[in-house]
């Protein structure tokens, strides 16, 4: 459905405009000229690293929370399969872990460029639960105490058989067939206090009850979460409407169902697969080169700029990126620079990132898209936008032939 136009708006110019445009930009972006002053950030801070706040998920990335895991090296996870009294199960565990795995670790390898591999170790048997599925009230919005009753007698019923010491990740996954499993409830569960198994503790599991086979990139979904990344879908109040509203199909935190799931530029950076090198915080004027955050790099060669910070207060900032039919969003409804506001204080499933529609009166790929208002999110080739609310303004000059878009952002400072 066509939508009102905000404060901003896509300029198309004339041909000729176009034509003397890109020439001119282009030309500034090939000689990596910088019209103005561009500070590029360093290390895990900068002037465009917005500070971790106490928001649950906080998208401050100054420095890590160091209660999870961080996916810089190689993290191993244990598979355990629950099956519950009454109810024989249907499949075979290696059936079901065949269902995430290695699909999920590939999604990570690409994410990270190769900087982080999920290495999974699925148990080989069903470890068989003290009560029925039915029992425990499995649900989306769970009863703590059912809920926890659930978690230790998992952790008590595995623990003769599973170290946990050894494993960075516990999935705990439910028999799909079983009476009382509910899909809607597969989540990370944090806990206040954590559960000791083995000398380690246990600070937060993922819960898979999800059916065969399961919803598309839901463990990567969830795993992000282990590593203190934030929903951000929308949800209603009423339960009903749109989930999508936020990021629509741009990272599979907002939807696993996403055209274009690849993680955002600046979770990558929060996670340490991007760093000074890849980030530019722009003060002023500048004109980039931007390399999209799901292309693979060049053997041998090094990654290219992938993101672009604008500082817009103390607790926000806008980042700038280009999204393109490779890696993780090789089926994208859309290509260009997607540009989206980051917001450190607002917790997990309050919109703490929200997409930018630079073409608020048009949709896209209504019959595949989680949400069509947003699949033609962003800029393309001859372009320009002016953040509404904001002082910065994004020029898309062109589109090099190793698939690289070139950039200029204008700030107001």
């Amino acid at each position: 459905m066509p939508r009102q136009h905000g404060a901003g708006g896509v300029e198309r110019p004339s041909l000729r405009g176009v034509a003397a445009a890109l020439t001119s930009l282009a030309a500034l972006a090939a000689m990596s000229l910088v019209a103005g002053p561009a500070v590029a950030a360093t290390g895990d801070a900068g002037p465009c690293a917005l500070p971790r706040t106490a928001a649950h998920h906080s998208l401050g990335l100054d420095n890590w929370n160091g209660s999870y895991p961080r996916p810089d090296r190689t993290l191993d996870a244990v598979m355990v399969f629950l099956s519950f009294p009454g109810s024989e199960p249907a499949l075979a565990p290696d059936v079901l872990s065949a269902d995430y795995f290695p699909a999920t670790t590939r999604f990570f390898q690409r994410a990270s460029y190769g900087k982080f591999t999920l290495r999974p170790h699925p148990r080989q048997r069903w470890t068989r639960m003290p009560h029925p599925a039915g029992w425990y009230g499995i649900e989306r919005d769970w009863d703590s105490g059912r809920r926890t009753a659930y978690l230790r007698d998992a952790i008590e019923a595995a623990d003769g058989e599973v170290d946990f010491s050894l494993y960075d990740i516990v999935y705990l996954v439910a028999d799909p067939d079983a009476p009382g499993v509910d899909s809607d409830a597969t989540k990370v569960v944090n806990f206040d206090r954590p559960l000791r198994a083995d000398g380690t503790d246990i600070r937060r599991v993922v819960t898979v009850f999800e059916q065969h086979p399961p919803d598309r990139n839901v463990l990567a979904h969830e795993t992000g979460h282990v590593f203190d990344l934030a929903d951000l879908y929308h949800r209603p109040t009423d339960g009903k409407g749109d989930w999508d509203t936020y990021v629509g199909d741009w990272d599979v935190m907002g939807s696993q169902f996403g055209l274009a799931p690849d993680l955002f530029g600046w979770h990558k950076w929060k996670l340490g697969w991007l760093d000074g090198r890849q980030v530019v915080c722009v003060q002023g004027e500048a004109d980039l080169t931007l390399e999209p955050v799901s292309t693979a790099p060049v053997p041998g060669g090094s990654i290219g700029t992938r993101l672009a910070v604008v500082r817009t207060g103390e607790d926000s900032a806008l980042a700038i990126e280009a999204r393109s039919a490779t890696g993780n969003d090789r089926t994208t409804c859309s290509e260009g620079v997607l540009i989206y506001r980051i917001r450190n204080g607002t917790p997990s499933g309050g919109g703490p990132v929200e997409v930018i529609d630079t073409h608020p009166d048009t949709q896209s790929c209504w019959d595949r898209s989680v949400y069509p208002p947003l699949a033609d999110a962003p800029l393309g080739v001859g372009e320009t936008f002016t953040v509404p609310g904001e002082r910065t303004r994004v020029e898309v000059a062109d589109r090099t032939p190793s698939g690289s878009w070139t950039v200029r952002v204008t700030t107001g400072t």
